[in-house]
């Protein structure tokens, strides 16, 4: 065997047994593996210190310029706040309620027919009033009253987004104390009520958060229904509960509290007083807006709805305002205007007034188009002046013009009346012959219209007929100038001419001047002044003003109106107004002027006097229609529908009247025979043609 040692080779240290071990030792060993040394990009993973300190620096960041971004947008606020409440004003003064003096005026029974100026009524606390009060304003105005903090910004976003679906404005989002501050903001003259600029929207904000916070939502409510405005010139629930139902706010109905509620919306528009059928509409509305709400049920809802009455009226139209701004404009005639609420009690007789404006706007619907008539205007009093129906156009709203006391129109033959008052006094009477045949003047030659010449006709007939050549001849017979100062004397201020002219009417009056003219003759000739106001008072029953019985100043001597009241009873018995028949006595006179612009009739029964007049405010020619002109209908419809319908009489013709009437008319009126026979001859053969 050969000695390794001594053969040349080397051993592996590693592969040399250990010295206390063998051969099979070193075979049994497991051999110790090699530590695999990782690559650098795989050591060992170690805690992300790095990213936990990027968040926390990310959130330092936030933190930071959230601050810093919070501080100036309080400094922002703050400066924006400061900026639009700088000149909010002193909420002390929001129980103080400014108004204006108010002017009531009551018909002659004392029923309500206007107010001007702010009509208010006593304080009323929330507590005093009853639960459905409350309900229905809320559930038609802010239903969340009770939870926001002034603002509504649910509200507003819900009313935002039903407004942008619908395309239109149909709701609202301010609140009832928004209302409030907006209402405050227009007293205090900050705004007025067209404002919607950012600057009111903003104070209007800012100052119901400040109400919020100053008052109790209790307090709110009483000081907002103590100052809302409710239409017709009331202030607060008090007023408008006395005004529109004649009672106290705590005695409201729930449909009279939904109504009051429905009237905040828009209180001209939704007034039971100018549109029942609107309010009662509107306060439907609320009802179903209670039911959601759940203040009431359906059925209460139901019975309200049923049992619900019309509120009282206080008038029918707005064509009484035409009376009652006659009536404003004169007070001052009578007291001192200082400040003071006044209540007026008028002429005014509301019965009447109705019956005059239902018959003038039927008539105008019927036949106006038909007429080419877009004008009416009517007046009806006492023989001693009182004033009990005034209508002074069609349409108070379209126009406030007042036709029956202001327009000057030319009377045309409804002026003849004077003409013949002259001519009777002179001496003549209805019996008196004069001449129809055609007249000339210079170069002045007066045509009759629709009237044939008779020759010679007696006064009666010539007047009943209205013919025009007759009159001339009286009014150049009495003279120019006497007729304008008798026209005087009974009333007419107007200039009028003073040549013949004023025979057919040229000269310019009014209505009310016309119909008091003619009142004299219902009077017995005494002096008429036309009135509208019996008393004047104070809230408290203080009597400033109270209208004195007179005695009228005769005049017209009482066997010369026996004559004209002939003269004119001729007129409807079968003259120019035989249309105008009531079968009762009634005395009137027509009159038409040139190419139709103006239509009258004027007349008057036992107690009764009325005037009526037709026409175009821009002068146009009214079409003549059969049965008389629309004047002369409207006479007549108002007349019969005072007194009550009645058969006609048979209407005597000319030839059939006898020299003496009954009632002693037309008898001399003490002017001698040979005075009356020379007259008579003078108007036959001088002016005979």
């Amino acid at each position: 065997m050969t000695d390794k040692r001594n053969s040349g080779f080397t051993i592996d240290p590693r592969e040399r047994a250990p010295l206390s071990g063998g051969v099979d030792d070193l075979e049994k060993k497991p051999k110790k593996k090699k530590r695999e040394s990782s690559p650098k990009s795989e050591k060992p993973a170690r805690p992300k210190k790095t990213k936990v300190k990027k968040e926390r620096k990310f959130a330092f960041f936030c933190l930071k310029w959230g601050t810093i971004f919070a501080v100036w947008g309080v400094f922002f606020l703050a400066c924006a706040v400061m900026w639009f409440g700088y000149d909010l004003p002193n909420l002390d003064q929001i129980s103080m309620t400014p108004r204006k003096p108010s002017i009531t005026l009551v018909s002659h029974d004392g029923t309500r027919i206007a107010t001007y100026g702010d009509l208010h009524g006593r304080a009323v606390k929330v507590d005093e009033l009853p639960p459905h009060v409350v309900q229905a304003l809320m559930a038609i105005e802010d239903r969340r009253f009770y939870s926001h903090f002034g603002v509504d910004v649910l509200g507003l976003l819900r009313a935002v987004w039903v407004n942008w679906r619908v395309g239109h404005v149909v709701q609202g989002g301010s609140t009832i104390t928004q209302q409030l501050a907006k209402n405050f903001l227009q007293s205090q003259n900050l705004y007025d009520v067209n404002d919607r600029s950012l600057r009111r929207k903003v104070q209007e904000a800012l100052l119901a958060i400040w109400l919020e916070h100053k008052f109790t939502k209790d307090q709110i409510l009483t000081i907002y229904l103590n100052r809302v405005y409710l239409g017709s010139g009331t202030f607060g629930i008090e007023a408008a509960a006395e005004h529109y139902f004649g009672k106290h706010a705590r005695e409201l109905t729930l449909y009279e509290s939904a109504v009051i509620a429905g009237l905040l919306k828009a209180p001209s528009r939704y007034s039971p007083a100018n549109n029942p059928q609107l309010a009662d509409g509107r306060a439907a509305q609320v009802l179903t807006s209670m039911v959601e709400e759940g203040y009431i049920t359906e059925g209460a809802k139901e019975a309200a709805l049923v049992m619900a009455s019309s509120p009282p009226e206080v008038h029918r139209g707005q064509n009484i305002r035409y009376f009652c701004d006659w009536v404003v404009d004169s007070i001052g005639d009578y007291v001192s205007a200082d400040g003071s609420d006044l209540i007026v009690t008028t002429t005014l007789d509301l019965n009447i007034q109705n019956k005059a404006e239902e018959k003038l706007q039927k008539i105008i619907q019927e036949h106006g188009s038909v007429a080419n008539a877009h004008q009416m205007a009517f007046l009806a009093m006492r023989p001693q002046g009182a004033i009990v129906s005034l209508i002074g156009g069609v349409n108070y709203a379209q126009s406030k013009f007042n036709r029956a006391t202001q327009a000057l129109r030319q009377p045309g033959s409804a002026f003849k009346m004077v003409i013949y008052l002259a001519a009777l006094e002179k001496g003549l009477h209805p019996y008196s012959m004069v001449s129809d045949l055609p007249i000339t003047i210079g170069k002045w030659s007066p045509g009759n219209f629709k009237y044939k010449p008779k020759g010679e006709v007696p006064l009666q007939d010539a007047f009943a007929y209205s013919a025009n050549t007759a009159s001339v001849r009286l009014a150049s017979f009495v003279g120019a100038t006497a007729i304008a100062s008798l026209a005087k004397r009974l009333g007419i201020g107007q200039k009028l001419p003073r040549d013949l002219t004023i025979a057919l009417g040229t000269g310019e009056v009014t209505l009310l001047d016309m119909t008091s003219a003619f009142a004299t003759f219902a009077h017995h000739g005494q002096h008429v002044w036309p009135y509208s106001i019996v008393k004047i008072e104070t809230p408290s029953g203080e009597t400033l003003y109270q209208r004195k019985t007179e005695v009228g100043t005769q005049i017209i001597d009482p066997q010369i109106v026996s004559e004209m009241r002939q003269l004119m009873s001729a007129v409807i018995d079968y003259g120019t107004g035989r249309n105008a028949n009531l079968g009762r006595p009634a005395f009137a006179k027509t009159g038409t002027t040139q190419k139709d612009r103006d239509h009258w009739f004027v007349g008057f029964t036992g107690d009764l006097v009325a005037g009526a007049w037709t026409g175009n405010d821009n002068n146009e020619s009214l079409i003549p229609i059969s049965g008389g002109s629309l004047s002369l209908r409207l006479w007549r419809d108002f007349m019969k529908s005072v007194y009550g319908e009645s058969s006609s009489p048979v209407v005597p013709q000319p030839s059939e009247i006898q020299e003496d009437s009954p009632e002693g008319e037309g008898q001399d009126s003490g002017s001698s025979e040979s005075d009356r026979e020379g007259l008579e001859r003078l108007l036959q053969g001088v002016w005979g043609g």
